[in-house]
């Protein structure tokens, strides 16, 4: 048996199908921050341990989540995101063995209510590891958790139906780069003005061409602009904040 845990906040269209795909595997912690809909309640209409925790970044929060959990293997699920069928089988065989602390999992993205083309590039994750093994960093949106020991790729995927619309999409990348800028300033990384000219046309022939995206059509082709200027705001976010200090002093 393993556990599973979801950080959410108003996630009531999504929480019922993300718990009902690892139904069998054992435990599901629910971690929310506030919610204001029917998140909570129907968590525990589906069977999981739910508890409240002040929002305090997500990697924190998923640190918290993990620390809940009571077995030996923990499986991260976003609330927005279902364990296939396929994947749930290997994870039943992953975790019986002894010679691995973690397992990557490739996400099977849902753009704009379609799944993407089978042989775009995927990316993946780790998402299963013992308990013990594996640690959040401190970073804002530090995702994906730093284990120690040996790591195996799995077949199956996470299908994630998290970015239903441009508007979604676009408002994630927004906040995500504020995230991950702040959290480049004070780790003293500095702006680059090559990398600033340079990042997005690299970042697209990187999303449309290398991971096959032109394969999905026009979605792929919007998809690839979109996760380009993510970058770009990644890189303009940190020359911002490097002003923002040099008006300080």
């Amino acid at each position: 048996m393993i556990s599973v845990y979801i950080v959410t906040k108003n996630e009531e269209h999504n929480i019922e199908r993300a718990i009902s795909s690892v139904d069998g595997l054992g435990e599901v912690i629910v971690v929310d921050s506030g919610s204001t809909d029917q998140t909570v309640e129907l968590a525990k209409k589906c069977g999981a341990i739910v508890s409240h925790n002040d929002w305090q970044g997500m990697a924190q929060q998923k640190e918290h989540a993990k620390n809940l959990c009571s077995n030996q293997w923990v499986l991260n699920l976003d609330a927005d995101e279902e364990v296939s069928p396929e994947l749930k089988s290997e994870i039943l065989n992953v975790t019986k063995r002894t010679d691995i602390a973690g397992a990557n999992i490739p996400i099977e993205e849902y753009f704009l209510g379609f799944p993407i083309h089978g042989k775009t590039k995927k990316n993946s994750h780790v998402r299963l590891f013992r308990k013990d093994k594996g640690t959040y960093g401190y970073e804002r949106f530090h995702e994906t958790p730093t284990v120690d020991g040996r790591i195996v790729n799995l077949k199956g995927g996470i299908r994630h139906y998290g970015e239903t619309s441009l508007e979604v999409k676009v408002s994630k990348i927004n906040l995500y780069s504020s995230g991950k800028a702040i959290d480049k300033f004070e780790n003293g990384r500095s702006y680059s003005l090559l990398k600033l000219v340079s990042i997005m046309p690299l970042a697209f022939i990187k999303s449309y061409i290398l991971k096959r995206n032109f394969l999905n059509g026009v979605r792929g082709f919007i998809g690839s602009n979109i996760n380009a200027f993510y970058a770009f705001l990644k890189e303009a976010k940190l020359y911002e904040a490097y002003l923002k200090s040099s008006k300080k002093d």
